[in-house]
């Protein structure tokens, strides 16, 4: 069961920081600074009973028109790849939890959290400080050369949580001098998670290529950047951006990357998935002249290849290699972080990467907020190599703090729930093992491997307009086992979770059926 708890924006930025702001803010409208400072210290409930009880009260009716639909849309101006995807129907009215109505008045389940952005859902109560923040008169928009104290308080927490210890630690002076690789001490404050990556490949790509006219120290090498292989040998398992280097990572622009590696500019190699001696092959192989290993690069689940989750042994030993030929490692956290105990999935493995991208669950679907967290050892940019002008407002760094508040309470409840979910798929996988070869992923984020592509499709499709629950199905790679990907939100109860579980069985059960009639 969630814990309840309060806290006002005072017990979060602290006393101090909020005395000055009632002041500033006072000195600026006329208003009351003593008022001003009561809304600072009001205590918000984050996880008030009548807020989950509404929540197992709705998992119910998913799947029912619950409000009106709309009689008239909006067609939108979209390009034709995205117009052909939408789907006008289940847009959101209004959303409540895990939960909204979509234009057709339907109440759908959002199984993929909005696609990673909400972990704490929509709505979530102890957003409220947010609106409290900005009736203080705390601006949101600021500068790279000004960022403001709650972005610096939210890079500190950040790298406290990734070294394991409190933002108040006595390691903490230690921990963010340091210039050694693996000890996570810079934070990059960006907008969306390909810019995040973006900036780590700058990093990586600056020790081989000068980004200000002086000499970069690997001069001369071919960088080879060493990606997760997909099944068939190639690079299209990963996912890493939008950005065209990034895209480059994962096989597409094939003629751009064939010239750059036939010009000798850069190389992409595919590593075998959980394969360590494949690895070592690889990373000995790309370490001979003229070439030198870039950067590795990889997520811990690959939700855009069949939800596969890389062993902990196999991480384990590749960031052994990694670190003998110095190599810097990127573990990818842009759809994991904020879903597990202590904020990132990267600690439960025991590896210390040099380079951490985060985002869309932090800020909670609030803000479009990520962040590069890196080693010293790797700050080799000026200000203006890997900037955005909007990464550093104070009102996204507050939803960070908000998202990390619930997490710190909650954690072992998140790991209990994530548990019986991924337990109660392995078991539904195995009852159905006519149309399902395993249940892949971990925790919130599993999902269903299919024998076949149409029953894949048509189960997300029954989900969808039968049960109001949007999954997705992913057949687009083709040397990819289809799957249907959930991650749910972290607020889910287990009463939440096994009632979804209980109407993915009886989707399936209603598919055998049809099939055996």
């Amino acid at each position: 069961m969630f814990q309840n708890f309060s806290r006002s924006l005072a017990d979060l930025a602290g006393e101090d920081y909020c005395n000055y702001v009632c002041a500033a803010s006072a000195a600026l409208t006329g208003e009351s600074e003593a008022a001003l400072r009561l809304l600072a210290h009001e205590q918000v409930a984050f996880c008030p009973p009548a807020f989950f009880a509404r929540q197992e009260a709705l998992i119910a009716r998913t799947g029912e028109q619950i409000a009106p639909a709309m009689e008239h849309t909006e067609g939108g101006a979209a390009s034709d790849s995205y117009r052909a995807a939408q789907h006008n129907a289940q847009s959101p009215l209004a959303g409540y939890g895990a939960f909204r109505v979509g234009e057709d008045g339907r109440l759908y389940f959002a199984a993929k959290s909005e696609h990673y952005h909400i972990p704490l859902g929509h709505s979530f109560p102890g957003y409220r400080l947010l609106e409290i923040a900005k009736r203080l008169g705390i601006p949101n928009a600021t500068h790279n050369n000004t960022r403001g104290y709650l972005t610096r308080t939210t890079e500190r927490r950040l790298i406290a949580g990734a070294n394991g210890v409190l933002p108040d630690d006595a390691s903490m002076g230690e921990i963010l001098a340091s210039r050694e690789p693996g000890v996570l001490n810079r934070v990059i404050n960006l907008e969306t998670g390909s810019l995040a990556v973006e900036a780590a490949i700058k990093m990586m790509f600056a020790r081989f290529y000068s980004i200000d006219g002086t000499k970069a120290p690997c001069e001369g090498k071919i960088p080879v950047f060493l990606v997760m292989a997909d099944n068939a040998g190639g690079i299209t398992a990963g996912y890493h951006g939008t950005t065209l280097i990034a895209q480059t990572l994962r096989g597409l622009w094939p003629a751009f990357g064939k010239k750059a590696e036939g010009s000798g500019l850069y190389r992409v190699v595919g590593v075998p998935i959980n394969d360590a001696a494949g690895f070592e092959a690889a990373i000995r192989r790309w370490n001979e002249p003229p070439y030198q290993t870039a950067g590795f690069l990889h997520e811990i689940i690959m939700m855009n290849y069949g939800g596969i989750r890389l062993d902990e042994s196999f991480l384990q030993q590749t960031y052994r290699l990694c670190r003998e030929t110095g190599t810097p490692t990127l573990c990818d956290e842009i759809q994991s972080c904020a879903w597990y105990d202590g904020f990132f999935l990267f600690r439960k493995y025991g590896i210390r990467p040099d380079f951490v991208s985060v985002g869309k669950g932090f800020p909670g679907g609030n803000y479009a907020a990520s962040r590069m967290i890196f080693s010293g050892a790797f700050d080799n940019l000026s200000q203006f190599g890997a900037l955005v002008t909007n990464g550093q407002e104070e009102l996204a760094s507050l939803a960070y703090l908000i998202t990390m508040e619930f997490i710190a309470e909650n954690g072992a409840q998140i790991e209990r729930v994530g548990k019986t979910y991924h337990k109660e798929m392995i078991a539904l996988a195995a009852k159905h093992k006519q149309r399902i070869t395993e249940a892949e992923g971990d925790a919130h984020m599993s999902a269903l491997s299919f024998v076949s592509v149409p029953d894949a499709v048509e189960f997300c499709k029954r989900m969808q307009l039968v049960y109001g629950v949007d999954i997705s199905a992913q057949t687009y790679k083709p040397s990819c086992p289809p799957v249907a990907l959930t991650k749910l939100p972290i607020i889910t109860t287990e009463t939440i979770a096994l009632s979804l579980v209980n109407k993915m069985d009886r989707c399936l059960l209603s598919m055998e059926e049809e099939t055996n009639a």
